[in-house]
């Protein structure tokens, strides 16, 4: 036997012995490797934990944190963390963990911002890990609180010493493993083998799926969707008219304008900027921001349900109307417009983009 096989077969005898006597086994005793350096280990050991231990001095706001996630983050995982292609989103998703299809993102289902903040300084961004200054990651996780509505102000800086005091909405919902008090007992007992139970009944009984497809029933769906269909065009057609009847009775808000289909169809394309926040459409649900539906042409912070801003509740009280103009303005700078808005998006550039949306939305007028 060479020296490479007899190093091998010891080596191999004192980790099969240390198996089977379940006893640990330093490196040096098997003759590899050394100890780590305390430097080396320092590099390491850089997690965070919930109660703050790990976290470094530093300091950051909401607005350079989304320069940074802009400039940064953005490519994977959108400008307001609604994710692009299969990569992770990271806000929204609130009330949907009891969906079929839950959204889980860090104001829907993470436990504790320690997560966030060591998760993005461990790993991110994408293929440059740990290029990121300790200041640069507070503001980063101050912007995704933002965007998750976790904080309100724009202004707001997270740092080392209110780290702590910002609670998760799903932080309740994690509990320690209980497996060793709770479940280990219960199955770790001597099985009974007979006279287990006094009597034995049916209790419940399978369901039944049925999935194989039957002609008659696609039929009968069919002619369900059909009915449907023939159903809403009729309301619309009885509601048009209904507004019709009454056009002559009742001012209207904004003169009635002609909207270019083309116009329409570009405002679609622009619109999928604004949908990880915003809904419109039939069945449409608040987000991050509003429904937009029939905002052309009425108050500003009236859709039902939304809390709005201070800053957005101020000029709606103030008479604020959201005419083609004021919509315009709104956006092409939002936080010029209306200083202390929660809409986080830096503006349309271009004049023909915000006509088109604002062509778009006029299609959802009611």
């Amino acid at each position: 036997m060479n020296k490479a096989s007899l190093k091998m077969s010891k080596f191999l005898k004192a980790f099969l012995a240390a198996l089977l006597l379940g006893a640990p086994v330093a490196a040096q005793e098997l003759g590899l490797g050394r100890a780590a350096l305390p430097e080396e280990v320092a590099a390491w050991d850089i997690d965070v934990r919930p109660d703050g231990l790990g976290l470094p001095p530093g300091r950051g706001d909401v607005l350079t944190g989304e320069e940074i996630f802009s400039e940064r983050c953005a490519v994977c995982h959108g400008d307001f963390g609604e994710a692009v292609g299969r990569w992770p989103v990271l806000a929204g998703g609130h009330q949907t963990l009891i969906d079929e299809y839950p959204v889980k993102t860090i104001g829907s289902y993470w436990p504790y911002l320690s997560t966030v903040w060591d998760y993005v300084n461990r790993a991110m961004p994408f293929g440059a890990a740990q290029t990121l200054t300790d200041d640069e990651i507070y503001a980063v996780v101050a912007y995704l609180l933002f965007v998750n509505d976790i904080i309100e102000d724009e202004e707001f800086e997270l740092n080392q010493q209110n780290f702590t005091s910002i609670k998760l909405p799903n932080e309740g919902n994690f509990y320690f493993d209980d497996r060793d008090t709770r479940e280990i007992p219960q199955f770790s007992g001597q099985a009974c083998m007979e006279n287990c139970k006094e009597s034995v009944e049916i209790t419940r009984h399978a369901a039944v799926l049925d999935v194989t497809p039957d002609e008659t029933r696609a039929r009968q769906l069919r002619a369900m969707v059909e009915a449907a269909k023939a159903s809403t065009q009729a309301a619309k057609y009885a509601t048009a008219a209904s507004a019709s009847a009454t056009a002559t009775s009742e001012p209207a808000v904004e003169a009635a304008v002609e909207i270019d289909p083309a116009l329409v169809s570009a405002g679609a394309q622009v619109f999928k900027k604004c949908k990880a926040c915003h809904q419109v459409g039939e069945g449409a649900k608040k987000r991050i921001g509003p429904v937009l539906n029939n905002i052309i042409g009425n108050p500003a912070g009236a859709s039902a349900g939304f809390k709005y801003s201070k800053a957005m509740t101020s000029a709606a009280d103030a008479g604020l109307i959201w005419d083609a103009a004021n919509i315009g303005q709104f956006l092409a700078k939002p936080k010029a417009f209306l200083k202390g808005t929660k809409m986080s998006f830096s503006g349309l550039k271009k004049q023909s983009d915000i006509d088109a949306i604002i062509a778009y939305l006029r299609t959802f007028d009611q």
